[in-house]
Formats: structure tokens, sequence, C-alpha cells
């Protein structure tokens, strides 16, 4: 059984249109965190990619802090993805917590643990992977988030009891005037404390006849998230996205999927297959979906696909395709 970990990490369209709001591209955000520029088209990236993807974005957006809060704020409702929608069409604010902290499990790394005592509510984030906790931004966007989903739901502006955060976030002031509390940094956890009271504000947004088909959907996913790909299926999709600039290796990709080097190679085996004809195969799809892009240079695709010079990746291209991939392209737009 694979860990939740391995599992692919969909980025939601709205994410991306949130930063265009901001003035950051795509684009932009793929070639500071040198990932592929297929995560726009087929957006669904590994743990190391998603940590790359926020890590860009805080690079590109300057301030942590400033950055955190424009883009809670710049997300529409209109584009939550649907694990989302199930929380902020919940009846309550408590309700939607809860519907978050179980869905947050079909979206690793992340996971939230809800603890409620007395007068307060304490959420804590926690990683599935321990040993690579994700970076700033993305702590800080997805407590903000939290507390931004309360008061969009409620329509009221709630404020937090206190924020712990166990790294710096920029201009700790504008957090603070976010949040409307205090915040605690470099603490041992990454924390929201909430009012308690405030969980049972009713939600305004609450859409019961969406709940009923979006619900079921949902868990269904849940039962099934750990049986949707064969071991093959998942090596390639983690090579390919792990191709730019260079070659994966057979232990980078075990790390990737909580297993060890030999593990690996024996399920692989297990499926007639090894490592090599996967990346292989793995760099002859990418190489065909990029020559398909008429925006991409021949230099551009052989980094993209691994190839660190462009005559390694033309004798490549020659034994799978008999042609160039000059040629390749000229034939293909032709055809269509």
């Amino acid at each position: 059984m694979k860990s939740q970990s391995s599992n692919p990490i969909k980025i939601p369209p709205g994410f991306w249109a949130g930063l265009r709001q901001l003035g950051i591209t795509g684009h932009d955000v793929a070639r500071k965190a040198r990932l592929p520029l297929t995560i726009l088209t087929e957006p669904a990236v590994t743990n190391a990619q998603y940590f790359a993807i926020w890590q860009a974005y805080s690079d590109l957006i300057g301030d942590t802090a400033e950055g955190i809060i424009k883009l809670v704020t710049a997300f529409e409702a209109a584009k939550y993805p649907p694990t989302v929608l199930a929380t902020y069409h919940a009846s309550d604010y408590r309700e939607a917590l809860h519907r978050m902290a179980r869905y947050k499990q079909l979206c690793p790394p992340e996971s939230l643990s809800i603890t409620e005592e007395g007068e307060h509510c304490t959420i804590e984030l926690e990683w599935q992977d321990t040993k690579q906790p994700g970076p700033p931004m993305l702590v800080g966007i997805t407590l903000a988030f939290l507390l931004e989903l309360g008061r969009r739901g409620t329509g009221y502006p709630l404020a937090a009891q206190s924020v712990e955060l166990s790294a710096s976030m920029g201009d700790v002031k504008v957090l603070e005037a976010y949040f409307g509390c205090r915040l605690q940094s470099s603490a041992k956890r990454n924390r929201l404390t909430l009012h308690r009271s405030d969980l049972d504000r009713p939600f305004v947004s609450y859409n019961e006849e969406l709940l009923e088909i979006l619900t079921p959907a949902l868990d269904q996913s849940l039962d099934e998230q750990q049986h949707s790909l064969s071991i093959t299926e998942m090596v390639k999709w983690i090579m390919k996205r792990s191709l730019t600039g260079g070659r994966p290796n057979i232990q980078a990709v075990a790390k990737e999927l909580s297993m060890s080097e030999r593990t690996l190679q024996r399920r692989l085996t297990d499926e007639n297959t090894s490592f090599k004809q996967l990346l292989l195969q793995a760099r002859h799809e990418q190489a065909r979906e990029y020559l398909a892009d008429p925006s991409l240079d021949i230099k551009e695709v052989a980094y993209l696909i691994g190839y660190k010079d462009q005559n390694s990746f033309y004798r490549a291209f020659r034994l799978w395709e008999g042609v160039t991939p000059s040629n390749w392209r000229s034939q293909h737009l032709e055809a269509n």
C-alpha cells in the first residue's frame, strides 16, 4: 500500500488564477521552480515539486507575510476545488473545519489536527513526512485560509485567539493585522487557535443540495486513493515531473514513494518492466508532448526532459521516432 505522500498533488486552476491577479504567471512560477511547464495543463506534482512551487511564489512575491494575505484574499470562492467547496458550503464553521481536515487527506503532504477544549479550538498543521516540512509560505497560507474560510462562510469578521508559527513569515505586523491577534514566531508547532464559540456560527454559504452531490464523491475518492495507480504508472509519473535539467535516479524515486530502492526494483520486476525502461518511455512521451508546443525551442525541450546537451537529445529522438525532433515537429504541425 502506498503512503499518501506518494500520491499526485493536484494544483487547482484557481491557484494560477489567483497568481495572475497578483501579476505572476504560471510560467514565471514553473521556471523559477525549475519544473516542467506541463504542470499548468496537467496540474499534478510530487511533494518536492509542490514545495518548490510555493517557494517560487514566495521568491517572486517578495515579503512572505504580504504574499500570504494577498493570495488568500485573492482566491475566488467560485474557483475553489471540490474539496474546498465541500467545506465552504457546510452548515456551520465547525462542520467546515472538520470537513477540511477530512478532505485534506486527498491533498497531501499536509494534514490538520483539530482539538476543542474549554473556550479554545486549536488546529495544528502537520506534515506526513516530518523530515521534509513545507516552506513558510505554504504554512502561512494554510492557516490563514482556515480563518478566511470562516470569515467568508459566516459573513462575520472573525479574529483568531492566537497563531503559532515555527518559521519566520516576514512582516509580522501584516499577519497580526490579518489574524486579529498576536503572533508567536519560532514556535515548536504551526497552530491556529480560534474562539470555540465561533465554531457554532452558521454559514451563509450553506448548500445542502450541493453537499449531497460532493460528499459521496469525495468519500469514494478517499477510499480509492491508495489504489488509484500501479507502481509503474506512479514511477513514470514521478519521472516525468522530475526530468527538468537532469536525470532522475532510482534512489530519489524510491524515496518519493517511501520505499527502499530494492523494494522498488522488485515491484517493477513484478510488473515486467525496469527503471531504465520507464525512464526512456517517460522521456519519449514528454519529448513528443513538448515538441507539439511550437512556443518551445528544441534546446529547451532537450533541457526539460533531462538532456544536458542538444546532440544527445537528437540521437535519442532519432532512435525513438526515426526522424529528428525538428522534422517530427514539422510533420506534426502540418498534420494538425
